[in-house]
């Protein structure tokens, strides 16, 4: 079997020679440069991942992607690990089982995985079960204003979590970190990566590390320049617009109703692609393919919200 990356990094490579691997016990080829996980795709093989983006430099941070590899002492995460001729890939050993089982049993029992696409999917086919560790500890008040070094440890009968308030601090996006797994996917979009914004980083040590603006501002008073592109690549609705949290929260938010039309932004003349996201008649959000050549699913904010105004039709009388 012969595969290019589907990905930008493939697009580069599509006369790069061809690496052979074998992967539980079958040969693939794939172009040079490629990753492990490219050549799983490219096999069929369904390898769950939650901190990879195709358009951003791997992380290694979620470790569900695991993989083992013959003469390797360690488990390698196969959305990095570059492929090299004669390469033997086993992706569903008891090894890499476990290891996938016990990182999304540590995942559910500490943040809430609720709107994790596929997530309950995985939990099956893994035999997960976040809740033997125990009842989850409640809500904290305090994960933004932890002190340098503070740090209040549980008292072993819950299992800690990053359960906090939702903040809601503008009308276009939510932050729910009761939902982030800290896979830095939104801090490489909003740096250098795609925006370069560089609004937010990692504060804090350990458990206690978030994502957080400088000085834990809300975002209207930080250096946000609400792009969106965060939303976009969160893997878990940690981040989420604000239309689709407000239908979630009222019951009324169904993705199988919900038609995509892509089209392109009018509000300049650099052409990124949009994927307008309908349900009912009216646009609920706005996303962008990552394989377009303009944008690679990068937007600013007029392309990203820019939509609001389509809905105006009918409170203006001429919907």
């Amino acid at each position: 079997m012969n595969a290019h990356d589907p990905g930008a990094a493939g697009k580069r490579n599509v006369s790069a020679p061809l690496v052979t691997i074998t992967i539980d016990g079958e040969e693939v080829s794939v172009a040079e440069g490629s990753t492990i996980l490219t050549a799983c795709n490219a096999m069929g093989k369904d390898t769950p991942t939650l901190c990879y983006g195709d358009t951003l430099t791997p992380k290694n941070a979620c470790r569900v992607c695991m993989v083992e590899l013959k003469g390797s002492r360690v488990l390698v995460p196969s959305c990095s690990r570059k492929v090299q001729a004669g390469m033997e890939v086993m992706t569903d050993t008891e090894r890499v089982r476990h290891s996938r089982r016990l990182v999304l049993e540590l995942l559910g029992s500490s943040v809430d995985l609720s709107t994790t696409p596929r997530i309950d999917e995985w939990m099956e086919r893994y035999d997960a079960d976040p809740d033997r560790y125990g009842e989850r500890a409640g809500e904290s008040l305090r994960r933004d204003v932890h002190e340098p070094g503070e740090h209040h440890a549980g008292n072993g009968n819950v299992a800690a979590t990053m359960c906090q308030p939702i903040k809601i601090d503008n009308d276009l996006y939510v932050r729910d970190y009761s939902k982030c797994i800290l896979c830095y996917k939104c801090v490489d979009a909003c740096g250098t990566q795609w925006q370069n914004s560089f609004a937010i980083q990692i504060a804090g040590r350990g458990f206690d590390s978030q994502i957080s603006t400088e000085f834990a501002a809300e975002l209207p008073e930080s250096a946000c320049v609400f792009c969106g592109n965060c939303v976009e690549v969160c893997p878990t609705g940690a981040l989420s617009f604000k239309s689709e949290y407000d239908m979630r929260a009222e019951g009324t938010w169904d993705e199988s109703k919900q038609t995509q039309t892509t089209t392109v932004c009018t509000y300049c003349g650099v052409g990124c692609n949009l994927n307008l996201h309908v349900q009912d008649n009216r646009i609920v959000k706005v996303t962008s393919p990552h394989d377009h050549d303009v944008n690679h699913g990068n937007l600013c904010i007029k392309g990203r919200f820019g939509f609001a105004h389509v809905q105006n039709r009918e409170e203006d009388g001429k919907g």
